[in-house]
């Protein structure tokens, strides 16, 4: 009998959009880009790199080899077109088709890789250590800016200053204010930094009445409850009172331009004071709502009553704002409430984009405004962003718009878009740079180490500990994004919208309303919640802490999940390991650029590679509660026999290891006993 010819080693055919594949790995027209692709030795008889807009076939010639792989390239010169690409390999036996989705049997199938010329996202924010700050939550640094008992009224009840630090958020949080503000995070600078923290989130800082900020009054002023108040007195409203008739105090402290303009002045300060320190700052944007306490609309007559302001839509059909907003009844001014709001909420007015220039070029000069001097931040991170407009074709025309208007005051800003489902459409190198990874990180992640939906709104027994599904998950959702977009994605395993991730361990369904805020630390398991620090610190993206995660804050989704930083109270030995982790994924560079593969799923278990130039990493995740023993296959970075593996993090049910611990591969793969609940990093090189 005639021997059977080799087939094709699927585990070792690789190619992605990072610079070991493809140089440069954001081209601009006219370039000449290099892609390499990777086979098995020996294995393929031609290798074609097939664009998909033409099917054009561009033979690869083979340029380099070692003891298991061949590498073979091409180049091509980009236009100004999108080019959409895959690999071709032809074998001894068979052909199999690879694009961004890995190796398949039929070309459509594979996936496929992008080339969007002139599409760059900044450098600083690839693979950034982010830290999202809640800022009445985090730290009071300056108490005579504190909202005062009674101030105003806020949703039909006067606002509640909180005077115990320590005490959890009630279920009617909204309106109850603890006193965080921008002097807290200046004093906590040092903390940050010692943390290696590069970048910091804030959830909105406008002027607004919430505690949240999401329902801005004043996109041009910092809240002067997070800033300076130099000009305060006026009157509180009473305990039964209703409406923002008599609430002088908040007239004058919010509206008063002394108190708007050392408020910015004292912003501006912070952000220079961060960059001296190489820190950068991302500021969220609400552009598709407003408040109802906005000077456009001014429902609670805030600025009526301060003086100074022109009149708002509310009050009067003559108001300079009235196109703003969408009237639903032309006869009933003043005091017209027939204004559309999002989602029918009259405290969340939408706004009025398609019928009204004016307000789409104010929008416009906000967006500049704060990316330019004397602010200069960094990013916008952009709220509800594909709501915005009345229309799809809307909502692209205004993000692209926006995007010209940012990068040309700041070419080096990042635009992060929150979104749930397909982003694509939005990320092809004309709106937004990235996105808040809740489908390529924070849900995969999630479903695998606790089986809980990222509300803790219920739970999901199947998904629990299934590897294949984690991978296959993380894989469709990245092929969604190209790789300059993944790189920056913010990846979180918490925010201000979802249940703390440490209270998800616990793996109990349940709310403040229903559970109560106890409950949310009860049976919580810091081994799972140490493997969701290492795959966050480890997985491509920009690593996004939520403040007070790294101290083991516990919490059900908003409002729980809100609490103050415990200062004084803080859990040290979980501090340190996410400094370590931080330091590791600042230091090697196959964390913070690299591809990555996937190398084992299990029952339980999860295993995959970073790469970068001759830096490999190696990350095992072992969530069963007991120990196990598992074989990794580490040819497939490259790694080989003669190469030294150096243990540099065993985080484990107890608590972690940060010893360096040396090991070796045998035949290729490397054999690792594992206790319950832990994670390992290894990497070749000396780091």
């Amino acid at each position: 009998m005639m021997a059977e010819e080799k087939k094709i080693n699927e585990r070792a055919l690789f190619a992605d959009e990072t610079q070991d594949y493809r140089m440069p790995e954001e081209p601009d027209a006219g370039d000449a880009v290099n892609l390499r692709f990777r086979t098995a030795k020996n294995d393929a008889q031609q290798v074609f790199c097939v664009i998909a807009e033409s099917g054009e076939r561009l033979e690869m010639e083979k340029t380099a080899s070692n003891d298991r792989f061949d590498f073979f390239q091409t180049t091509m010169t980009v236009a100004d077109s999108v080019i959409h690409y895959y690999f071709e390999v032809k074998g001894h036996a068979n052909t199999r088709f690879f694009g961004c989705l890995g190796a398949a049997k039929y070309a459509d199938i594979c996936g496929i890789f992008t080339i969007t010329p002139g599409f760059h996202t900044p450098e600083w924010a690839k693979g950034a250590v982010m830290y999202q700050i809640f800022v009445d939550r985090f730290c009071n640094g300056d108490p005579d800016n504190d909202v005062k008992e009674r101030e105003y009224v806020y949703i039909g009840r006067p606002v509640h200053k909180v005077e115990n630090w320590e005490q959890n958020p009630s279920t009617m949080d909204v309106g109850c204010f603890y006193g965080g503000d921008l002097k807290g995070v200046r004093d906590k600078l040092d903390y940050l930094q010692y943390l290696g923290v590069e970048v910091i989130y804030f959830n909105p800082l406008f002027v607004s009445p919430s505690n949240h900020k999401y329902d801005s009054q004043d996109y041009e002023h910092i809240d002067p409850h997070y800033g300076v108040i130099v000009k305060d007195g006026g009157d509180l409203v009473a305990e039964n009172a209703v409406s923002n008739e008599n609430a002088t105090c908040y007239q004058r402290r919010s509206a008063d331009p002394a108190n708007l303009t050392a408020s910015d002045k004292l912003f501006a300060d912070l952000v220079s004071e961060m960059h001296k320190r190489g820190m950068r700052v991302i500021i969220d944007g609400v552009f598709n709502h407003c408040g109802s306490f906005n000077k456009w609309l001014d429902r609670e007559k805030i600025y009526l009553h301060q003086g100074g302001y022109e009149t708002g839509a509310y009050l009067s059909a003559d108001s300079p704002y009235r196109s703003f907003f969408h009237f639903n009844n032309e006869h009933a001014w003043p005091d017209n409430g027939s204004y559309d709001g999002w989602w029918g909420h009259d405290t969340l007015p939408k706004l009025n984009y398609e019928e009204s220039p004016k307000l789409y070029e104010y929008v416009m000069r906000i967006a500049r405004r704060w990316v330019s001097e004397p602010f200069c931040v960094d990013g916008w991170r952009l709220d509800v962003a594909a709501d915005l407009g009345h229309s799809g074709e809307y909502n692209h025309k205004f993000w692209k718009d926006f995007r010209a208007n940012v990068k040309k005051a700041n070419p080096e800003a990042v635009i992060l878009a929150e979104h749930y489902g397909d982003p694509s459409s939005w990320l092809q190198g004309d709106e937004w740079d990235t996105i808040m990874n809740y489908d390529a990180f924070m849900e995969p992640l999630t479903w695998f180490l606790t089986g809980m939906e990222k509300h803790s709104d219920g739970s999901n027994s199947a998904l629990y500990g299934d590897g294949e599904s984690f991978f296959r998950s993380m894989h469709y959702h990245m092929s969604r994004m190209q790789g300059q977009s993944v790189m920056t994605s913010m990846n979180q395993l918490s925010n201000h919208d979802h249940s703390r991730f440490l209270t998800r361990t616990n793996q109990m369904v349940g709310r403040i309303g229903t559970m109560g805020a106890d409950m949310a630390s009860v049976g919580v398991n810091y081994g799972v919640f140490r493997e969701a620090v290492m795959v966050q610190m480890t997985w491509p993206g920009a690593p996004t802490l939520y403040y007070g995660d790294e101290t083991g804050v516990c919490g059900w989704t908003d409002p729980d999940n809100r609490r103050t930083y415990p200062w004084g109270h803080e859990d040290f030995e979980l501090i340190e390991y996410h400094r370590y982790m931080i330091d590791l994924h600042k230091r090697l560079p196959a964390l913070r650029r690299g591809s990555v593969k996937e190398l084992l799923a299990d029952r339980q278990l999860i295993a995959y590679g970073r790469m970068r130039g001759e830096n490999k990493c190696v990350i095992v995740i072992n969530n069963r509660r007991d120990s196990r023993v598992v074989h990794v296959p580490v040819w497939e970075l490259g790694i080989s026999d003669e190469e030294t593996l150096t243990r540099m993090m065993l985080s484990h049910a107890q608590g972690y290891n940060a010893g360096q611990v040396i090991y070796h591969a045998e035949n290729g793969v490397l054999t690792l006993e594992l206790p319950a609940n832990s994670g390992i990093l290894l990497t070749t090189g000396r780091y």
